[in-house]
């Protein structure tokens, strides 16, 4: 990795678990401060790595930079707190015998710990998942905003009134008592499966895909089928669904970065071992006695799996997105049931499903009607391209509708 690419790396896999650690050793209601030490730590590295050079291990000398940082702000606040000589004494012979413990475990737990944190009922949910994309996934405010489909006044105002409920109800570091993890859990849950899906197809970022995102959300996910009390049957679903996705990684753009659809992928370039790790658990997640979102897009996606366009695929696509939409309505999964209504029962059956959702300010609908109309309807195809193209966020997004209109208007 080129050295102007690794401090922006590193950012992406370290930050949030340095902000874990240190908000862990300080306190929740130091939050912002763990926050402040991460982000002088990295601003150090950017302005003496590039004339002194890279340190042996780059990623120790962060954590070492940001332990000392965060050991000379708490001795700077013991002294400022302190009047009297005798306790500045005692509380000095502390600060030396206390360490930060930054081992692989800690940094592990902490980073579970402090999800369960930010995920507490007290704090409302939509805050929940930005606190937690911003602290522990290291998001941008624009790219919050965007997940919540808000803008980023709205943004900040949440995670200020979040970080401020963290620090009077003095919430803890820790993972919840037994009986309240499930229900605690679901938060977690969508936060990991916000940040897999910013990674997986971001317009935040003029990118097809985000690999370290998806990653990252894998890894904190895996994290929680390793725990005793949070590894439940929806949680390896959702690790299924990781796994899935995660499989085409390489088949989904070519050399340019452009993205490619699914039918038009290399098969051969699918990862066959996460494939296997989604199908192992997607069978773990059926020992469970009750079904979430993540058990149903999850077996959709293994479906996905299998390329040859089968009617027995089409058909159990189609039950799996009719089960969603009862238990979790969504106008995308709407959206999505559209096409494999249209396998199953033909393109005109869809087009009548498909024009009832009226989601006239998403692109997407306008592509799926576009390529609906295509064989029944030329010039509807194109008007509808030429809709999605002016909605269309990304250069991929638009470079790829061009070439619909481009293949339509040449016939």
């Amino acid at each position: 990795m080129k050295q102007q690419d690794l401090i922006p790396h590193l950012f992406r896999t370290e930050f949030r678990k340095i902000v874990a650690v240190l908000s862990k050793f300080l306190g929740i209601e130091y939050i912002e401060t763990a926050e402040d030490i991460a982000s002088d730590t990295f601003l150090l590295a950017a302005e003496t790595w590039p004339y002194q050079g890279l340190p042996p291990n780059p990623t120790a000398w962060l954590y070492t930079v940001a332990k000392n940082k965060a050991k000379n702000h708490t001795i700077r606040k013991q002294i400022f707190n302190e009047k009297i000589e005798l306790q500045l004494s005692y509380q000095a012979t502390l600060i030396h015998t206390a360490e930060i413990d930054l081992s692989d475990k800690n940094i592990n737990d902490s980073q579970l710990q402090m999800l369960f944190a930010v995920c507490h009922p007290l704090i409302p949910v939509e805050a929940q998942i930005g606190l937690a994309l911003r602290v522990l996934c290291g998001f941008g405010i624009d790219e919050i905003a965007n997940a919540f489909l808000t803008n980023k006044e709205t943004i900040n105002k949440r995670l200020f009134r979040a970080k401020e409920k963290l620090r009077t109800e003095k919430i803890a570091i820790e993972l919840p008592p037994e009986k309240e993890i499930p229900k605690r859990l679901e938060a977690v849950l969508r936060t990991l499966y916000l940040l897999f899906n910013e990674g997986y197809y971001s317009e935040t970022q003029d990118t097809v895909l985000r690999n370290d995102f998806c990653l990252e959300a894998m890894r904190l996910t895996y994290l929680l089928t390793e725990n005793d009390s949070t590894s439940k049957p929806e949680v390896k679903a959702l690790l299924s669904l990781m796994c899935f996705h995660a499989s085409r990684f390489e088949a989904r753009k070519n050399i340019n970065g452009e993205i490619i659809l699914y039918h038009d992928q290399n098969e051969n370039l699918w990862n066959k071992e996460l494939i296997e790790r989604g199908a192992y658990f997607l069978h773990q997640a059926s020992q469970g006695s009750q079904i979430s979102r993540y058990h149903l897009e999850a077996s959709i996606a293994y479906w996905h799996t299998l390329k040859a366009d089968t009617q027995e695929k089409w058909d159990n696509i189609l039950q799996l997105y009719n089960q969603l939409l009862i238990l979790e309505y969504s106008p995308i999964a709407a959206l999505n049931r559209t096409f494999a209504l249209a396998k199953v029962y033909g393109k005109a059956t869809a087009i009548i499903e498909a024009e009832k959702l009226a989601l006239h300010d998403n692109q997407y609908y306008f592509t799926l009607l576009g390529e609906l109309y295509r064989e029944i309807s030329p010039p509807q195809a194109i008007a509808h391209f030429q809709m999605a193209y002016q909605l269309a966020r990304t250069k991929a997004d638009k470079h790829l509708i061009k070439q619909q209109l481009e293949s339509l208007l040449a016939t």
